[in-house]
């Protein structure tokens, strides 16, 4: 259940790293870190480090990646609300200080 969890993520948000993806999906790191290497060796996500984060997205010269990422949008559609709600509907920016909410 991870692994789709994270590639929806990734579909969703473009990129991730561990820490925040765990943070999202309440579960423990070391599990977030597991599948993402997983992914990485099958070379469906690439990582890049950013300082000292390690930032993972879909690898550009995966072979299938023009068939998985329409493959991912469809079944994000099934999804429940309340699961896109709780996971995939988060904010990435800060909001303008003097904005009102």
């Amino acid at each position: 259940m991870t692994v789709e969890k994270i590639l929806f993520f990734l579909n969703v948000y473009g990129e991730g790293y561990p820490l925040g993806m765990a943070k999202v999906f309440e579960v423990p790191v070391n599990r977030i870190q597991q599948q993402l290497k997983r992914l990485e060796n099958s070379g469906i996500v690439v990582s890049r480090l950013m300082g000292k984060v390690r930032l993972y997205t879909f690898n550009p010269q995966y072979p299938f990646l023009k068939e998985l990422k329409p493959f991912l949008s469809k079944a994000y559609e099934f999804l429940p609300d309340k699961e896109k709600d709780k996971y995939y509907k988060l904010r990435t920016r800060p909001r303008k200080a003097d904005k009102p909410l």
